[in-house]
């Protein structure tokens, strides 16, 4: 990388981090009147509150100079929810799959984050809280994630539970999405996203440059008829599906 280009990513990084705080902000006085108005209505609240999610990161992408290509939204069936499983590359990799998920969605996240604050008033409003540290916990995400696709909500999950930070095209998959999918017998969308992890690079620190993020839905992967028996072959298969999409569609 050249000297010119290191200098303009680490003034992006400034620039996008300062308006990515205010536009934050701007956004938590909308979904925190939602929640005062709507209270216990999880669906009425999330179905407002994607909304908002969109409009705000629509916003500040083009902002940031990011456009977002999406591919595949016709394996969204209308009238259904799925679990959405997405590769996780990027600290930004939330911020934009959510939001750009077709249709009202919440996502498994980590209770530590709830510390940072105004930021947590965004984070709760599209999430389900876990402490992984916590057994008691983690069995109550996981009734959340059922109350929550009981709704006819979306779930969108990061099967691979941390950033990849190796080599390898796509990390191994922990089986919660996969055991919630059949529990539910709800079918699992795959969804690849592309380019996250050159917006963001661990490395160079506090750096950051602008590229198209392509977020490609793949067809569903039905699990009607599935015991959890059948878990560790579903998530061999989609992580099969992933894999390979992956590395033959990668490309700046």
């Amino acid at each position: 990388m050249n000297i010119f280009k290191r200098i303009l990513g680490h003034i992006y990084f400034v620039y996008a981090g300062l308006l990515f705080a205010l536009t934050l902000l701007i956004t938590t006085i909308p979904i925190y009147i939602i929640k005062l108005l709507y209270g216990k209505d999880i669906k009425k609240r999330a179905l407002i509150n994607h909304q908002i999610f969109q409009a705000w990161m629509k916003i500040f992408l083009a902002l940031v100079f990011i456009i977002v290509k999406r591919k595949g939204l016709n394996h969204f069936t209308p009238g259904e929810n799925f679990i959405v499983v997405v590769n996780h590359n990027s600290f930004a990799d939330i911020p934009i799959s959510s939001p750009f998920v077709p249709g009202a969605n919440k996502t498994l996240a980590k209770m530590d984050m709830m510390k940072i604050p105004i930021f947590n008033i965004i984070y709760e409003a599209g999430s389900i809280l876990v402490d992984r540290k916590s057994e008691e916990s983690r069995k109550a995400s996981v009734k959340l994630m059922q109350d929550t696709l009981n709704l006819g909500l979306h779930l969108v999950l990061y099967p691979e539970g941390t950033r990849n930070k190796t080599k390898e095209v796509l990390q191994p998959f922990f089986d919660g999405a996969f055991k919630t999918a059949i529990h539910a017998q709800k079918a699992i969308i795959p969804a690849c996203l592309f380019n996250t992890k050159y917006i963001l690079p661990r490395k160079p620190a506090f750096w950051a440059w602008p590229y198209t993020v392509r977020f490609e839905f793949l067809p569903a992967v039905p699990t009607a008829g599935l015991g959890i028996k059948d878990a560790q072959e579903l998530k061999d298969k989609v992580h099969e599906i992933m894999k390979n999409y992956l590395i033959q569609n990668e490309k700046k």
